[in-house]
């Protein structure tokens, strides 16, 4: 039976507790209703991009190392193993359904590169435009931890953003974000979560999952940061039945929580500047009437005069952080001019922005 979905180019993350068991080994009947549902929506015209964990945890099930090893290596060795097994399971059960996959699998240094980030994007288009589901993981047989993602969240963040999806839908173990922990008195679940609304009165844990690295606090500043994009942000329960179907009905009556979107959009340059703190190569310190000029409602480049001091090793294209006199960070741009460049002219009349506003994103 069909139904009427009330987005229709979404992405789909589901955490590692909800594909194991408490033994590690993969929950199958969990994987296949999740499946299931995805084929639904899909028969429904929804384009659906899966952000998969599970790799590790079901490398971990299948592989004891023969010497103890470090962290890293540990990671290596079962997401090798565990994403063979888990990428063929979802083939497989796709199949049964009609449908076709496509395992994608990427790095955080994929989207610290404009290059790299424009051609994944346009692999993942065109899987869509063929019909065929991306199943993303992140490649961690070749990450190590200084380039890993936070988790899983923080991938299907950045997949959302940079396909500009409608909404994007984080199951995990627990029902949403709660104002007290779950298990304690008096907790209840928020629903709602506004725009730009403050985490006053929310207590988020960052305790762990069993087999993940993320936690309710990623999830908080994930969601919240796609919701100032335009993007709605679900987080709710993998293990309720139907929860996919329920949510793209818009039946209310389910727990989740629902941060709602931004009527402003970013841009997609925007987007990606939005999400690349991590890659920035440096940074300038700009002064007080500089600061104005970005904060105000004007659409302003950033220009040399405006520039006080200039810190690290950058070259023209570069991302870089902006910041304030203060110390306090402003935002990040592509720069125009290497840092030597920037040294040079700095605080003078150059006209040529050293950030044009079309590759400026301000926090």
């Amino acid at each position: 039976m069909g139904i009427s979905p009330i987005y229709k180019k979404i992405v789909v993350k589901v955490g590692s507790n909800v594909l194991t068991r408490e033994d590690g080994m993969l929950n199958i009947s969990r994987m296949a209703h999740i499946v299931e549902q995805i084929a639904q929506l899909k028969k429904d015209g929804v384009q659906v991009i899966l952000v998969t964990s599970g790799a590790v945890a079901a490398g971990r099930a299948e592989v004891d190392p023969l010497k103890k090893l470090d962290p890293v290596s540990s990671r290596q060795l079962w997401s090798a193993v565990g994403q063979v097994k888990l990428i063929n399971r979802y083939s497989d059960l796709f199949l049964e359904h009609g449908l076709t996959c496509a395992q994608v699998l990427t790095t955080k240094e994929n989207f610290g590169d404009r290059l790299h980030y424009l051609n994944m994007r346009n692999c993942m288009q065109t899987l869509l435009e063929n019909e065929v589901i991306p199943v993303v993981n992140e490649n961690d047989t070749i990450s190590v931890t200084e380039l890993m993602f936070t988790d899983n969240d923080e991938l299907s963040g950045l997949i959302a953003s940079m396909m500009d999806m409608e909404a994007l839908i984080l199951l995990s173990n627990v029902d949403g974000v709660y104002t007290k922990a779950p298990d304690q008195p008096g907790s209840e679940l928020i629903r709602i979560i506004h725009p730009n609304r403050s985490a006053e009165g929310i207590s988020i844990s960052a305790k762990k999952s069993n087999f993940g690295r993320g936690g309710m606090l990623t999830k908080y500043h994930i969601a919240a940061k796609l919701a100032g994009q335009g993007i709605a942000v679900f987080i709710a329960n993998g293990y309720r039945e139907k929860i996919l179907i329920d949510i793209m009905q818009g039946i209310s009556q389910i727990p989740f929580t629902q941060f709602l979107p931004s009527i402003k959009k970013s841009s997609g340059v925007r987007k990606w500047l939005s999400h690349s703190d991590d890659f920035a190569r440096g940074e300038v310190v700009i002064n007080e009437g500089a600061k104005s000029a970005l904060l105000s409602d004007r659409a302003v480049s950033l220009l040399m005069i405006g520039i006080v001091s200039v810190a690290g090793y950058f070259k023209d294209g570069d991302i870089v952080r902006i910041k304030d006199m203060e110390g306090n960070l402003l935002g990040l741009g592509k720069a125009s001019f290497s840092s030597d460049e920037t040294i040079e002219e700095k605080g003078g009349k150059k006209t040529k922005p050293f950030i044009h506003y079309d590759y400026l994103y301000l926090i």
